[in-house]
């Protein structure tokens, strides 16, 4: 899979109009033409800043995913253990940010599954199996503690990520006349006292800090 290619006023006009269209219209629905287009570079230009098609995606996806980091106090707070109403804000906040931050991101993710499954696996290993992997090790640790309820922590993970992330286009299904959250933070601290609800009753919510 390609290294992102150097930063130029150029390359970051072809990737800015990649993630628009890929996003909206898929990888086989999109055109390099398309793109170039939007870009307002021509078809020339774009191959050579990038060789093929595919190379062009792959560049997008990691460019947009390269901020999949964990804040340090979360790292610190997984690995260290904590108190799961510390650190259950805090995952639910960064996946509510995500959600309400990064759709176009979510949205490439889904089109490399879907129409690029033979290679998406290797982005998936590289970018998203550490931060899933830490928080389903994390979530294993609290249960088998007694920290939490007892559940198989890899439904568990799916279920804190999905919930979060499909919330809010269900629930304008559910009730499309009023907005579900008002802004992300909101939305974190909604996920995390249901999720500790269910998980550990009793035990008291304490805030994430939001990081924006």
């Amino acid at each position: 899979m390609p290294i992102v290619p150097k930063s130029s006023v150029r390359t970051d006009k072809i990737i800015e109009a990649a993630t628009k269209l890929f996003a909206r219209q898929g990888y086989h629905g999109t055109s390099t033409r398309q793109i170039a287009h939007l870009a307002g570079v021509g078809e020339n230009t774009l191959f050579r800043q990038f060789n093929h098609k595919e190379e062009l995606f792959w560049s997008t996806l990691r460019y947009h995913s390269s901020g999949l980091n964990l804040c340090r106090d979360l790292a610190e707070g997984l690995t260290q253990c904590d108190p799961p109403e510390i650190v259950l804000p805090k995952i639910l906040a960064l996946l509510a940010d995500t959600g309400s931050y990064k759709p176009e991101l979510l949205r490439l993710i889904t089109v490399a599954f879907l129409e690029l499954h033979w290679k998406a696996e290797v982005f998936g290993n590289e970018y998203l199996s550490p931060l899933l992997s830490q928080i389903s090790r994390y979530l294993e640790t609290n249960i088998q503690h007694g920290k939490l309820r007892r559940l198989d922590p890899t439904i568990l993970t799916t279920a804190l990520v999905m919930t979060t992330l499909m919330h809010p286009g269900i629930s304008r299904l559910i009730n499309h006349k009023n907005p579900i959250y008002q802004n992300s933070p909101e939305a974190g601290r909604a996920h995390a006292r249901f999720w500790l609800d269910l998980l550990a009753p009793g035990l008291p919510l304490v805030p994430a800090e939001h990081s924006g």
